[in-house]
């Protein structure tokens, strides 16, 4: 049975928009990532954040309001008009929500926490419910009516590709007609002052696989798809996961869990390793992760020279949000009339120690006819995922 990304709405640092996040994104944009004060300790760093005004929450729904819910609607609206047709069409019954996050609303929980730490009491407005896992699939089921399946995923920097392939998962096994799917994480100083303290965070903007990388950017973003089996252009072919459980932080360093998901992601979309025209990178920038990543492409697809890049260096390191961003940008990718394809913005110093990559530049395309692109998510915990995505003629 086949799947499908009927629409797609998206917010990251490069734009609001498809149309605006396309533009930015082909054209390899810098102003997604910027020197900013207040997310660690006596230093500015490189963030990806979203300048903008955000949506106020819907009236009756104030008792949502957070950063990530509002970043989140965002996103939403630009699908609003494809969802509620979908409930109109559907019944609300049979309709899902999965997103995967992993900050949520926990940049205010922490504020109250801090004030009842000085003050002995708890702040005007605290709601320990801001910080769940659950918090953003439930403010989108609230708002929209639907009363399908309703759920969060957090599996740390996999979790809204993992929410693509729960929601596929709802749509086979009949519990779905449509689901509304991706992930959504905003800036917070619990995850900036913890990579930083883990010496992951690079002072300048991060360069994935080169010789000179220092460690990643954070970023925040939200994109949301609407999945059903209903035909379109662009499929949703599934993909895989593993849990290799290798550290708590740091990959594998052969790889062998993130080769697992990509091979389980060619299986269940029912392709050879060689149909595949080009795969977003996880690509953090921080030493291991990339040279596992490395690895593990080699062992996938051998000597042959598949198009690929990391976008992190565009709009920071989205957390339990990059797995939809980065499955949204291949998105962009097979929708584009010139079938441009996400360029690899580094500095060009490759690493030698490490396999060699077929890194995309500036105006590079894919070919015509149908194209397959598939997108890799790697997390703490040995968590992987990749998915692939089809379109064309």
């Amino acid at each position: 049975m086949r799947t499908y990304l009927n629409a797609l709405g998206v917010a990251c640092s490069l734009g609001v928009g498809k149309a605006a996040v396309a533009d930015a994104l082909f054209a390899a944009a810098a102003h997604g990532l910027r020197p900013r004060d207040g997310w660690v300790p006596s230093r500015a760093l490189p963030v990806g954040a979203v300048d903008t005004d955000l949506p106020p929450m819907p009236a009756g729904l104030e008792h949502r309001d957070t950063r990530n819910n509002r970043l989140l609607l965002l996103a939403a609206q630009e699908i609003e008009s494809d969802v509620r047709a979908a409930i109109a069409r559907f019944g609300a019954t049979r309709v899902g929500i999965v997103v995967g996050t992993s900050t949520t609303g926990i940049e205010e929980a922490t504020r109250g926490i801090a004030t009842r730490g000085v003050t002995g009491t708890w702040p005007d407005g605290y709601r320990y419910a801001d910080q769940e896992l659950g918090a953003p699939a439930a403010f989108l089921a609230e708002w929209l009516g639907a009363s399908g399946p309703a759920y969060g995923i957090s599996t740390a920097c996999t979790s809204g590709a993992r929410a693509l392939l729960s929601a596929r998962r709802l749509l086979r096994m009949g519990l779905c007609d449509a689901v509304i799917c991706g992930g959504a994480d905003t800036l917070c100083r619990l995850a900036t002052h913890g990579f930083h303290a883990l010496e992951a965070t690079a002072a300048e903007r991060c360069a994935p696989f080169s010789r000179s990388r220092r460690g990643i950017n954070i970023g925040e973003a939200a994109a949301l798809f609407l999945m059903t089996r209903e035909d379109a252009p662009i499929a949703f072919l599934g993909g895989g996961a593993s849990s290799d459980a290798y550290h708590m932080s740091s990959p594998d360093p052969d790889g062998h869990g993130a080769t697992d998901a990509m091979r389980r992601a060619l299986d269940a979309a029912g392709i050879a390793a060689s149909s595949i025209d080009y795969v977003n990178l996880h690509g953090t920038a921080t030493e291991h992760n990339d040279a596992m990543e490395s690895r593990a492409m080699a062992a996938v697809f051998g000597a042959s020279a598949v198009a690929c890049s990391s976008t992190k260096a565009l709009t920071g390191h989205t957390l339990g949000a990059a797995g939809a961003l980065e499955a949204a940008f291949c998105w962009l990718a097979l929708g584009d009339a010139r079938r441009r394809l996400p360029p690899h913005a580094w500095d060009g110093d490759a690493d030698a120690t490490l396999p060699s990559l077929a890194f995309t530049r500036v105006g590079d395309a894919l070919p015509a006819g149908r194209r397959h692109l598939m997108s890799n998510s790697f997390a703490f915990g040995g968590n992987n995922a990749s998915v692939i995505l089809a379109g064309g003629a």
